[in-house]
């Protein structure tokens, strides 16, 4: 990594279109709560972000998105890249305007693409060959190319292109060499990234005076590489630090050993992004282990399927038991699903800096134009739905976007009110039906490293 650090120092300083805040620190674990303020508005961490993989969250308008409380979200720059393509996001001026979306947009850069599409990419220090899963062309996805299809994109965060492998393989060499690669790589898109932008208000300013490059931390579960990769990565001096490569099927206490180790050697005063995260253990953990910023298509997709997030665990509402059940999805959600029938309708449910763009698109003599009333969905309805109709999957996917803004948001309060670790209790218990028994013994000792007991009583 000599010749990362010296590459580092000749590295011209970044400008950053970002500020980042801490509001609250916990004073028994690593979890903060701050403000994120980006280009298209303020928003508070931690924070979970759904995934609009291809410029549309499966199911959701963008008004019902903005509903729950979304002001971030995920699009992915590989997918883009070939539909509708860079020439089409030029024309109509970026990916805001293409998806009708007012808040804020991170862009994966297609690096993910190298572990989940394996088998159309080949790895090369030029960048990485994809076959078209459309046509089977082939495309090459260099780093100069990925930070250039995101300036397209108009990604409020942007990330780097890294050279991403799971962290189940044995194969410590390619590991390491997947580790200097992304280092390398950051370079290169550092150096596309601080090109002059035509956009720009003021001739010869670059790109990073409107989109924020993030890093991504490499180096498997091997805490030495991480280590080295943390030091080669913060030198390079990104508005924003990502640590990736899990959520690829390890173990999670090694995931947790991962996140820990990487969150101690990060800047205080900048947030930390975990890539693909999103079961809500993972992310309360996370947030304990000093984590801000959280993505997973894992919400979504398991509404597809019938499952419901709520604050007694994950519900599979195709199950015969709940064909008779008319109860809300979750009595405890305040989401336009669970809510009582024709109750009126709520602000967005999360609280946020960022307002909806709705608000003021009432018609005359009206507060607002959005129709957010409750809908008293019952848990039989989704039974009924879900084998049969696209209708229960939306629904759903609702709910469990709604689910997982509104935990970060409550864990954020817990934060501010230095009461995370009752939070953390009393949300576990919720999820396991009280018994400290069945709570997961990676949660329990992952939280007792950072001065957390799961196990204690309840006025401890």
């Amino acid at each position: 990594m000599a010749t990362s650090a010296a590459t580092a120092a000749t590295t011209p300083a970044m400008p950053s279109a970002l500020t980042f805040t801490i509001a609250a620190r916990c004073s028994t674990s690593k979890a903060r709560a701050a403000v994120l303020t980006l280009p298209h508005g303020a928003l508070e961490t931690p924070i979970f972000m759904p995934v609009a993989t291809q410029a549309s969250l499966k199911g959701l308008t963008p008004e019902q998105l903005e509903a729950a409380g979304c002001r971030l979200c995920l699009n992915n720059t590989y997918h883009l890249g070939l539909k509708p393509g860079q020439a089409t996001l030029d024309a109509v001026g970026g990916a805001h305007r293409l998806q009708g979306w007012r808040h804020n947009i991170l862009t994966d850069s297609g690096g993910f693409q190298m572990v989940s599409l394996l088998e159309l990419a080949t790895v090369t220090e030029a960048g990485v060959e994809f076959l078209s899963p459309h046509d089977g062309t082939p495309m090459l996805l260099t780093p100069e190319h990925s930070i250039a299809l995101q300036h397209s994109i108009g990604s409020d965060i942007l990330m780097q292109l890294d050279d991403v492998i799971a962290t189940t393989s044995p194969d410590a060499g390619r590991m390491r060499d997947a580790m200097d690669r992304s280092v390398r790589w950051l370079d290169r898109c550092i150096a596309e990234h601080l090109k002059p932008d035509p956009l720009a208000a003021t001739a010869g300013a670059s790109y990073a005076e409107r989109q924020n490059l993030f890093c991504i931390i490499q180096g498997g579960l091997d805490l030495e590489m991480r280590k080295e990769c943390c030091a080669a990565m913060v030198a390079r001096d990104t508005p924003g630090i990502a640590i990736g490569g899990l959520s690829g099927g390890e173990e999670k206490e090694k995931y947790c050993a991962v996140v820990d180790t990487c969150t101690s050697l990060l800047p205080d005063h900048k947030p930390r992004y975990v890539m693909g995260v999103g079961y809500p253990e993972d992310l309360l953990v996370s947030v304990a282990l000093g984590a801000d910023m959280f993505d997973c298509v894992w919400g979504t997709r398991t509404a597809r399927f019938g499952n419901a997030i709520t604050s007694r665990g994950v519900l599979n509402l195709r199950s015969a038991s709940f064909a008779t059940d008319f109860s809300p999805v979750d009595p405890e959600c305040l989401c336009p699903v669970c809510a009582p029938k024709d109750s009126p309708p709520r602000a967005p449910l999360n609280a946020t800096l960022g307002p909806a763009s709705y608000e003021d698109a009432g018609a005359a003599g009206e507060a607002g134009g959005y129709s957010g009333c409750g809908m008293g969905v019952t848990r039989a309805y989704i039974h009924h739905l879900a084998a049969k109709e696209t209708a229960g999957a939306h629904l759903l996917t609702l709910h469990n976007v709604s689910y997982l803004l509104h935990l970060m948001a409550q864990a954020r309060a817990a934060v501010v009110a230095d009461a995370y670790p009752r939070f953390l209790r009393e949300t576990f218990a919720g999820w396991y039906g009280g018994d400290k028994g069945r709570f997961p013994t990676w949660a329990v000792e992952a939280l007792r490293g950072v001065g957390v007991d799961l196990l204690a009583d309840d006025d401890n």
